[in-house]
């Protein structure tokens, strides 16, 4: 495995180029930043934080100030160079400016914190990001969080407070985090803001390192020694103590380095703290961190290369389902948009032909409501006696018939085949809303398709302006098969029929027989010369209703099912070629949505290949 220096090295790269990409946590797309190992520095505002983080550094570059000065995230990366070379600091957010005053440091990270939050006291999860290059550092990444509070000052919003403890713990509560809980000595550890939080998201203390600040401010004859040596507050990972300089020490301006000194002299000297000395101040804190921080790091690799690797894997799917950009070239968009109306048409098809689900409910049409909607015809009101007398006889003109009423069954039998008019264009109608349905369902299905909103819109006019010529085409036909067997009624089914029996008897075989032995003339104008007028019309009736039940399906079959499946965006296909070239763009217009979440995709693709390359090109150095 690599140095200490190339693990960590290695974290400050991958942790670079995830804010670079926007990848800090949190969102809706897998995050890198969460799976690495990361220092957080966590406590309460005038705990000392900052000033155990310039003890570490052994430089000024904080800002300083009354309430919240640190309101974004500051992820510090530590570089140890070489003894006598000059230190130096460098932002992400300014990769080719390098800060050698320190001053001018401290006014960046407020001017770029101002420049996301604006000049209130608002905070943003956005990291900033710092490296300094120092021969005084050891090579360590710690972030800097805002301070826990307790009440919200003058223009903070009331919802401060929890803002920043949800911003806290939103690293403290990773897994691979590690917490620098920082306490003041001259407090009681038991209200620390810092311990407090690290014992509800890490209970064992696994995690948590603890640093005391302060302890030169305690009240004379008191220590801190139950805390330091873990009898208050016990962790897996030892308490440090921390000597921070003195206001005053800081408005003199006195140099870092004395400040170490002063910090070392002060528990070697102390009648509490000597024998503790070597494991105290801030310059053991640092080495002890970087050498944890290596650790953790080394044997976190191989589940943050497994996590990259997985994630790429659904990252390149995910695109592959989105769809890659859309080409500049007009001749290359136009075989897109082709290519897409072929895959619509492909599953429009699999629809009818069962290969999905929808196209049974044409044969539901046929098979069920066409022949329920014959039932519900009147003909037993149409073919009252009544009404068939009334017919008759209006038929007859001024001449009442002699033997049959020709004219008289013509006009029943026309009249009547014309309530087959009805079931017939509602049939039609039918075939058409599912075949509508069925567009829309396919335009929804055709993954390909969903990316482009205004194409899926022209693709769905079109093909219901061509279901709307085939629903004519079909309903003329069927009509044209119902006004058919109107128009030309069946002469072999009357010559079939038996002659006029007397209406009395005419449904006994006793009447029959009746009647062959001694003729009773007939009576053409009574009821059962009417009634079995009415049973003869409504059985030939029967018989063509029978025979529109198979032909009417046929016709919204051949009219519409076919043509749909065979020339559905013919019309289309002709309209696309008379477009101008610049056109098929607009037709090609992608959901702004898509859009964003296909550029989050390469750019966190992008994240996690270039987190692939970096730690095999450390493994490789390695094993040299």
């Amino acid at each position: 495995m690599a140095s200490m220096e190339g693990l960590i090295g290695l974290m400050n790269r991958i942790q670079r180029a995830c804010t670079a990409l926007g990848d800090h946590g949190g969102g809706d797309l897998p995050t890198l930043w969460e799976s690495l190992p990361t220092i957080a520095v966590v406590g309460g505002q005038s705990s000392g934080k900052s000033s155990v983080l310039e003890s570490i550094v052994g430089t000024d570059f904080l800002p300083r100030g009354s309430g919240i000065v640190t309101r974004r995230p500051l992820v510090l990366q530590l570089h140890q160079t070489d003894d006598g070379s000059q230190e130096y600091a460098e932002f992400l957010h300014m990769p080719k400016t390098r800060f050698t005053d320190f001053a001018r440091v401290r006014q960046e990270i407020a001017d770029e914190t101002d420049r996301l939050t604006g000049k209130t006291k608002q905070i943003s999860p956005v990291p900033i990001h710092l490296s300094i290059y120092s021969p005084k550092v050891v090579n360590l990444t710690l972030v800097d969080l805002p301070g826990l509070t307790k009440v919200a000052v003058e223009g903070q919003p009331e919802s401060i407070v929890q803002d920043i403890e949800n911003m806290v713990r939103s690293y403290v509560d990773k897994p691979n985090c590690i917490i620098l809980a920082i306490s003041p000595a001259n407090q009681d550890i038991a209200t620390s803001d810092a311990i407090k939080l690290a014992k509800e998201v890490d209970p064992t203390g696994e995690r948590t390192f603890g640093v005391l600040t302060k302890l030169d401010l305690m009240d004379k004859g008191t220590n801190a020694l139950d805390v330091l040596e873990g009898r208050a507050y016990r962790l897996q990972n030892p308490w440090v103590g921390i000597v921070n300089r003195s206001q005053a020490d800081i408005n003199r301006k006195v140099d870092m380095i004395a400040a170490r000194e002063k910090e070392r002299e002060y528990f070697e000297s102390s009648p509490d703290y000597a024998h503790l000395a070597s494991r105290m101040g801030s310059e053991y804190l640092a080495k002890l961190l970087s050498e944890h921080l290596e650790s953790v790091i080394k044997a976190r690799i191989p589940s943050i290369t497994a996590v990259i690797d997985k994630t790429i894997d659904e990252l390149e799917s995910e695109l592959d389902t989105i769809g890659r950009a859309v080409a500049a070239d007009p001749g290359a968009q136009l075989y897109t948009i082709l290519d897409l109306c072929r895959a619509f048409d492909h599953v429009f098809k699999e629809h009818l032909d069962g290969g999905r689900s929808g196209g049974d409910r044409i044969y539901g049409v046929f098979d069920h409501k066409l022949p329920a909607a014959f039932k519900k015809l009147p003909f037993d009101r149409y073919l009252s006696v009544q009404n068939v007398k009334k017919v008759v006889s209006e038929a007859d003109g001024y001449q009442p018939h002699l033997i049959a009423p020709e004219q008289g069954y013509r006009r029943l039998i026309g009249t009547g085949l014309t309530y087959f008019r009805g079931p017939a264009e509602a049939t039609v109608d039918a075939v058409h809303v599912v075949l509508k349905d069925l567009v829309r369902k396919s335009i929804g299905e055709t993954e390909q398709l969903r990316r482009f909103p205004t194409l899926q819109t022209a693709i769905a006019t079109a093909a219901n302006e061509a279901l709307e010529r085939f629903r004519e085409d079909g309903r003329s036909t069927a009509l044209r098969l119902v006004e058919m067997e109107a128009t030309y009624p069946t002469v072999e089914f009357f010559r079939n029929r038996p002659q006029d029996l007397p209406a009395a008897d005419a449904s006994s075989k006793a009447g029959a027989k009746a009647s062959a032995e001694s003729p009773v003339p007939l009576d053409r104008y009574g009821d059962g010369h009417y009634r079995n007028i009415a049973s003869n019309v409504s059985q030939y009736i029967r018989m063509v209703g029978d025979e529109l039940l198979k032909t009417i399906p046929k016709a919204a079959v051949h009219c519409q099912v076919r043509e749909a499946k065979r020339s559905l965006l013919n019309h289309f296909y002709v309209q696309i070629g008379k477009k101008e070239a610049g056109e098929f763009a607009h037709l090609l217009d992608e959901d702004p949505a898509m859009m964003e979440r296909r550029q989050q995709c390469w750019k966190r693709l992008e994240l996690y290949k270039s987190a692939r390359d970096e730690i095999d090109s450390v493994a490789w150095s390695s094993n040299r």
